[in-house]
């Protein structure tokens, strides 16, 4: 039951910045142990062999101290409570929904305070981007992050308890921190890619089934395959695909990425390259009842186990 008590905690509270100026937050002191690891294990003198062979090291190392930070909590008298808060912490429902419908509030105002708000949540570049590119890329970002930042890590909760959910979010946000294919970290930071891509295997194409069955989308599977396999990532197309068909909207597309503009296909191509607000807040809604489900799923999970 930990993990239904941490999506419902979760919902109520999501990320209280009121708690968080006071102490850090559980992702924030995995971004800095990565960035520790980072500065001193990956040097700029190492042949690229060296580096893969030290990031797998390190990849080994924050998987084994994940490992033993949940032994550790879980016993504790008052772990099982521990283990809901750290839970709801690493859930991220409520936050994600905030961060997008503020982006549909702000393309309400003006454009440019749609691309600011935007550049929060994505990495792609905002300056000169159209107000449909803006409600694009929110919705891609709501789609990418409903699967990598409450389905991936409460399948991994559910299967494995709060090992399993401290494992996957450390290495999710080494992913998103060294997992990239620059001079720096394409070495280094290979292992913590590749196995990021193994732990969202199963979550990205379960997140593309939910959202069509919330809402109710009749899309052959074959169809969400064949966009999710255009997605540069092996995962995040999954999520991608079904929520574009889930709003009838056209998504990914050309887009911009540090001054140089990347002709990526179009997701659901027939669909309408036209998004804007009203489509960002459809997506929300889609969100919310796909979190229904994952609940549902959850429950039934968490009552099978009580009664074997």
């Amino acid at each position: 039951m930990i993990p239904v008590f941490a999506l419902l905690l979760d919902a109520l509270i999501g990320d209280p910045k009121s708690l968080w100026s006071k102490i850090p937050h559980p992702a924030v002191m995995m971004g800095k142990l990565i960035d520790w690891a980072d500065q001193r294990f990956n040097d700029d003198d190492d042949d690229e062999a060296t580096r893969k062979v030290n990031g797998i090291l390190v990849c080994l190392g924050l998987v084994a101290s994940m490992f033993a930070l949940a032994l550790i909590i879980c016993s504790l008298p008052l772990g099982w409570y521990i283990s809901v808060f750290v839970g709801a912490f690493l859930l991220a429902q409520r936050s994600l929904i905030q961060h997008v419908q503020a982006v549909a509030d702000a393309l309400r105002m003006s454009t440019a305070d749609a691309r600011i708000m935007v550049g929060r949540i994505v990495g792609r570049d905002t300056n000169g981007m159209s107000r449909e590119g803006v409600a694009r890329s929110a919705i891609e970002s709501a789609a990418e992050n409903f699967s990598d930042g409450l389905v991936a890590p409460l399948f991994w909760f559910v299967v494995a308890g709060l090992p399993g959910l401290l494992i996957y979010k450390i290495v999710n946000t080494a992913d998103s921190m060294i997992g990239y294919r620059t001079p720096r970290h394409n070495s280094f930071g290979w292992a913590c890619a590749r196995l990021d891509d193994v732990l969202n295997w199963i979550p990205a194409r379960l997140t593309a089934l939910i959202i069509l069955l919330a809402a109710r989308v009749t899309a052959k599977f074959t169809d969400i395959r064949t966009d999710a396999i255009k997605h540069r990532s092996p995962n995040a197309g999954w999520p991608e695909a079904a929520m574009a068909r889930a709003l009838g909207v056209a998504l990914a597309g050309p887009r911009s990425y540090e001054g140089e503009m990347r002709d990526f296909p179009w997701v659901n191509e027939q669909g309408r390259q036209n998004a804007n607000e009203a489509d960002i807040e459809a997506a929300c809604l889609v969100l919310w009842k796909s979190w229904a489900i994952v609940l549902a799923g959850a429950l039934v999970v968490a009552m099978i186990r009580a009664i074997c």
